[in-house]
């Protein structure tokens, strides 16, 4: 019998999705205003804004594994909201953001790990 996709696995795939889009159009839109930032070079900002599309698409192609159940996929988007919680734990700590807005930034990334991890999802991706 087929094992059926958890909600769960379906809300993390589907918002891996919409945050893949929201990475490539941002690329795009970088590289389409071409702004000089105070911080930012022209070339820099040309090499995050293909970084940032790059990416995009690795984690569109990443959410569509997770649809399909499978486990590289999992592994790979548990290691991205793993790096998203450190990330906004050191903003946290370097004062770049205050204690509520790293927490509110690493909290969808927490609820992605634990609903790619419950009883159920386990089962889906270990069929």
């Amino acid at each position: 019998m087929a094992q059926s996709r958890p909600v769960g696995v379906t809300i993390v795939a589907v918002l891996a999705w919409i945050s893949g889009f929201f990475s490539i159009l941002g690329g795009i839109l970088m590289i389409i205003s071409g702004l000089e930032v105070a911080s930012m070079s022209r070339e820099a900002l040309i090499i995050a804004a293909v970084i940032s599309i790059i990416v995009g698409i690795v984690v569109i192609i990443v959410s569509f594994g997770l649809f399909r159940g499978s486990n590289v996929a999992r592994i790979i988007v548990t290691v991205v909201f793993v790096l998203n919680i450190v990330n906004a734990v050191i903003q946290m700590f370097t004062g770049t953001q205050s204690l509520w807005t790293a927490l509110l930034s690493a909290l969808p990334s927490i609820i992605g790990v634990i609903l790619l991890y419950t009883k159920s999802a386990n089962a889906f991706f270990t069929r």
